[in-house]
This record gives C-alpha cells, structure tokens and sequence, in this order.
C-alpha cells in the first residue's frame, strides 16, 4: 500500500489533530474493492464519506490537508465495532498476578488495550467496568480518563457494573451505581448471576436506567429460563434498550426452552451479545459449550451482535480482542455465513452501541476498515494488513509481508510472492 501524499495513522503521542482540524480537507481513497465486487474511490470529508466513484474518478479537495491513500488490493468495509470489552483488566492474564488497583495503571491497561483493538478495526468500543466494593469508583474514574485521552483515536462507552444490588449491601451498590451515571457512565450493567436475587438485581437495574434514560447491558449466562422469561416481561418497551451477553447457558438449555427463551427475548426487543471465543471476567465459569445459540436466536428475530470479550485477562489470557477473529469463529462455528458474521462485528454492534449506521456510501459516517483481500471469507481467514479510518482520516495501520526464500527456478515457475529488489 503506498499513499501519494505520506499519511501516518495517528498513534498515542502524536500531533496528529481530529479530522475537523482542517476544516473542508479530503481524503480519498483510491482503488479499493467494495464487498459487492465494485472498485471504487471514495472521498472523505469532514468526518463523512462524501462520495464514492468509479476508481479514478476522484480527486481530494483544493484545500490544505487533502491527500490520497492507495487501496489497490483491499477490501473495504464498514469499521467493526466491541460491543463487549473489559478494557481496564485486559493484559492482565499472566504474573504477576490480578489487576492492580492503582488508577494510573488501569487507565494505562485500558489505553493500551483500546489501542489494540483499534489496530485491529474496532473505531468504538464498549468496556464494561466494576464498581463497588473496595475500590469504589477508582476504575471507572481511570477508564473515563483513557476515554478522554483517546478522543479523536477511538470512541469509547462504559457501562457500570456493580456486585450486589438486593440485601444489605444493595442500598450502597445502588448508591453507587447513581453516582456513576453522574460521573459518566453511559450504561447501566451488572451481572444478577452473581446476586443472591438475581430477579431483584434486574429488576433495581431496570428502573435506574428508566431513571436516568440509560440503556442496559447485563452480563448473564442466560442458563435460568425462568428467570429469562421474567428478565424479558421486565425489560418490554425500555428505551433505549436491553443487551444481555454472552448467554452461552442459551445453548446447553434443552431445544424446546432455549427456542421460548428466544421468542420472549424477541417479543422483547431484548438483544444479545455472543462471545464466540470464549467467556469474560465477570463470568468465569468454564463450560465445553460457552457459544450462544446465534442461529437459533436470529431465527427467533433476536439481534445478536458478536463481541471479543476477554484480551489476555484472567478469562482467557490469549484472547486477542480482534473483532474479525469473532466474526471467523461464528463462520467457522457454522453459526452464520461469512457475511452475516461480519455483519455481526460491524452494523449489528454498532446497532447495540447505539451508534450510526456505517455504508460505503456517501452520507454516512466514514467509520471504516480496509483489509487486503478480495472479499470477506478471504480476509476472515486471512486479514493481516489492515487500514483502519475513524472521523475520515487514518488512525491505524497494519503492514505484513510474506515472502518465501528465493529457490532458483522454482520462484520463477510459481511466482512466488516477492519484496521487489533494490
């Protein structure tokens, strides 16, 4: 890939400035496959595509700033989005041991880790973090600091997520949970497995957000159809929304409960997270069976999203926060088709974010990704180079080379792929 103007993606510490710094500039990319099979430019400005043409029919703007990024070989798709992060214990999975309480070190472990996730596409997260108990608000406050520090890079959203909200402590994890909407907190979440009444916790969270206009992301295992079929009377007509993930306990219930469990969360408009890798911190409980039931909740008209879940935390400590890993394993997993598993990582998450609609189209909003490869199941299985677009310009890059070792004739013969000499 090679621009005609050089364009470095923004990194931390660097003086790059918002796409809006130079107010009416451009940036086109040229050459790039669009997933129907067309080759396209496509100009971005302000924050927007403006136009798509026919390749080389675009230029930038006259004004200072516009430039050009060669797209030739790539793939290019609305950005994906993490509808399911926990950012502020992510890299945390080996010694020396559980995350430590300093702000300053949570702060950097969420940075670092939505920078990650940003190389690998996604322009918006949504971390999901604890409050209560010892540390009160220690990590919310460090997350909202990254949130701040990361502004122009990456969109980031929290969701406060506390312990207990029935017995004794309930009163102070309620009081707690209202002075994280105060602070800042956009979702209201929490995880009523753990309560000793989870019916009770849902119901204290339901009306909170109702409250404050919050939307709600629980964190269940979704293996209770009682307390499923309660959960979705409860949450009927709630805007802006109920999200529960990542409901791998959907798949071990028996077909005839999983597919009633399915309709009421339907009838609901409650929607639902999967977690294709695995399972999160805040559900550590291990199973050989830990994927909802994506198939049979689409069919039910359920929207699922799929997110990463746990980055090299206590939960998974390989787990890679790559949202085109998720959508590669739901293929893989034979849960949807490629597309639809794109689909999954991308407008459906960003559907559960409460985010804008992404198209390669002029008018929508230039959240995008461009993956070298000719169409989805090929950069599924292959997506190492990637360019990565958040507000219209480059803020990620990622470059990788293969070549094989030069073999006399035989390169010759199969036209291997090489590094041009000199």
């Amino acid at each position: 890939m090679s621009d005609s103007q050089p364009h470095e993606p923004g990194k931390p510490g660097s003086t790059d400035r918002p796409a809006s710094a130079h107010e009416g500039s451009s940036l086109v990319l040229c050459g790039a496959r669009l997933a129907d099979g067309r080759t396209v430019d496509v100009r971005l400005a302000d924050g927007r595509i403006e136009a798509v043409g026919t390749a080389g029919s675009l230029s930038p703007t006259a004004a200072p700033g516009g430039t050009r990024v060669d797209l030739n070989g790539f793939l290019l798709l609305p950005a994906p989005a993490e509808p399911h992060a926990h950012l502020d214990t992510a890299l945390t999975g080996q010694p020396p041991g559980p995350p430590g309480r300093e702000a300053h070190e949570a702060q950097r472990r969420t940075t670092e880790a939505a920078l990650l996730q940003l190389g690998h596409g996604a322009t918006a997260s949504r971390t999901h973090v604890r409050i209560g108990d010892v540390a009160g608000l220690a990590a919310l406050e460090a997350v909202l600091a990254a949130r701040r520090a990361l502004r122009g890079l990456t969109e980031l959203t929290t969701v406060a997520v506390p312990r207990l909200l029935t017995g004794a402590a309930g009163a102070d994890g309620l009081a707690m949970l209202r002075d994280a909407v105060k602070m800042g907190a956009n979702v209201v979440g929490g995880c009523p497995d753990l309560d000793p009444d989870p019916g009770g916790y849902t119901e204290a969270v339901l009306e909170l957000a109702a409250e404050h206009g919050c939307a709600v992301d629980l964190h269940t295992d979704a293996d209770d159809p009682a307390r499923l079929a309660r959960l979705a009377a409860m949450a009927g007509g709630l805007r802006p929304g109920v999200t529960l993930g990542p409901c791998g306990g959907l798949g071990r219930l028996p077909h005839e409960a999983a597919s009633r469990a399915a309709d009421q969360l339907a009838a609901a408009g409650v929607r639902v997270v999967t977690l294709p890798q695995g399972g999160c911190s805040l559900l550590t409980r291990r199973t050989p069976e830990v994927t909802a039931p994506v198939r049979l909740l689409r069919a039910a008209g359920v929207h699922v999203a799929a997110g990463s879940g746990a980055l090299r935390d206590a939960a998974n400590p390989v787990g890679r926060g790559d949202p085109l890993e998720a959508a590669y394993l739901l293929a893989t997993l034979g849960e949807l088709a490629p597309d639809a598993a794109y689909e999954a990582v991308s407008s459906r998450a960003r559907a559960v974010m409460g985010l804008p609609e992404v198209r390669v189209e002029a008018g929508f909003p230039a959240e995008l990704l461009a993956v070298r490869g000719q169409d989805v199941p090929g950069v599924l299985s292959l997506s190492y180079s990637r360019v990565v677009l958040h507000r219209g310009r480059v803020v990620a890059r990622t470059s990788a080379v293969r070549e094989f070792c030069d073999a006399g004739d035989t390169a010759d013969t199969l036209d291997l792929p090489r590094q041009a000499q000199g």
